[in-house]
C-alpha cells in the first residue's frame, strides 16, 4: 500500500480551512476535517477512483461539493498538493 504525503501547501489550506470555519461553527469545522484527513488516507486504497486533475498528472477527490483534494500518485507515495475550496481559481 502507498504511503500518504502532505505537502507544506496543502497542511496550511486544511488549517486556513478549518480555522476560517471553526470561527462560525465548531462542529462542522471538525466534521470537515474529519472528512478531508479520512478521505485522504483512504486514496492509498484505490488511488484512480477520482477524475484527472486540472494540472496534468494530478487527480481530484471531491471530499465535499465545496472541498477538493488535489493528489498526484507516484510509484510508492501518494502526495496531496492542495486542498481547495470549489470556487477558488486553480490552477
Amino acid at each position: 500500500m502507498q504511503t500518504i504525503r502532505w505537502s507544506e501547501e496543502a497542511t496550511t489550506d486544511l488549517v486556513d480551512i478549518i480555522d476560517y470555519i471553526e470561527q462560525r461553527n465548531a462542529t462542522a469545522a471538525q466534521n470537515l476535517h474529519a472528512a478531508i484527513v479520512q478521505s485522504a488516507e483512504n486514496l492509498a486504497l484505490m488511488p484512480y477512483l477520482f477524475r484527472p486533475g486540472r494540472v496534468p498528472g494530478t487527480r481530484e477527490l471531491v471530499v465535499h461539493p465545496n472541498y477538493i483534494v488535489v493528489y498526484q500518485v507516484g510509484s510508492d507515495v501518494i502526495d496531496i498538493l492542495r486542498i481547495l475550496h470549489s470556487r477558488q481559481q486553480y490552477p
